[in-house]
């Protein structure tokens, strides 16, 4: 073989080392993109799902935020609503506080009332003596029907009749313009046992606050309608 034999030889086997290179390098760099692309595939997926559950977190959060807000307005509403119905029955009881001044202005039916009412406490104490308070403008009429309240309730009760002592200090005035922030008295009595270990307070306006507070689910009732439980 001549040295151009040789030289042919050589040349095609650099030809074919250098095509097999060449193909090992399309492969690797094809297999390295391959790889690159799918890493880079990953890291995007990756950073898609750390938004998603990011936005996914802010999302409950603003929906917390939002039922928060919904249950303080929604709370901040029954508020509103229950102080506007204390509002007007509060109303009611305070029109029927000034009602109780005219029962009074009546003479006549006031000082059978004011009877009733003594007749009632000793029923109440059934003490053999009993200390009894009143208005100083109503001191008058107390003292005219003392006789006939003892005389009924001893009836009643079937005892002697009881030693009804009318005390000189007296219940707090009706209100006024002049007293109007300070204790009033719409009428009735108070009586006690003569150790002041029992009262029995019988006052217009007393009656009117048991009266109210033992009424007072019925009237919201009337008012307002069923209220939900």
């Amino acid at each position: 073989m001549n040295d151009s034999d040789v030289s042919k030889q050589i040349q095609q086997m650099v030809r074919f080392i250098r095509q097999e290179a060449e193909e090992k390098a399309n492969e690797i760099s094809v297999s390295a993109e391959e790889e690159f692309n799918i890493e880079k595939l990953q890291l995007v997926e990756a950073e898609k799902k750390k938004i998603r559950q990011e936005y996914e977190r802010k999302e409950k959060q603003v929906q917390v935020r939002k039922k928060i807000e919904y249950s303080m307005q929604l709370n901040a509403s029954r508020i509103k609503v229950l102080q506007a119905q204390d509002d007007l029955v509060n109303s009611m009881k305070d029109n029927a506080s000034k009602e109780l001044l005219s029962v009074s202005n009546d003479h006549s039916n006031y000082k059978n009332l004011l009877k009733n009412l003594i007749v009632q406490s000793l029923l109440r104490l059934k003490e053999p003596s009993v200390l009894l308070r009143c208005r100083k403008e109503d001191l008058e009429l107390v003292e005219s029907v003392l006789d006939s309240a003892k005389e009924e309730y001893a009836e009643k009760a079937q005892v002697h009749q009881p030693e009804i002592v009318v005390d000189k200090i007296y219940l707090p005035p009706a209100p006024s313009k002049k007293n109007e922030h300070d204790r009033y008295c719409s009428g009735g009595v108070v009586l006690a046992s003569r150790d002041g270990k029992i009262v029995f307070e019988n006052t217009l306006d007393a009656r009117l606050d048991v009266v109210f507070h033992n009424k007072l689910p019925e009237i919201r009732k009337s008012l307002f309608g069923q209220i939900a439980a």
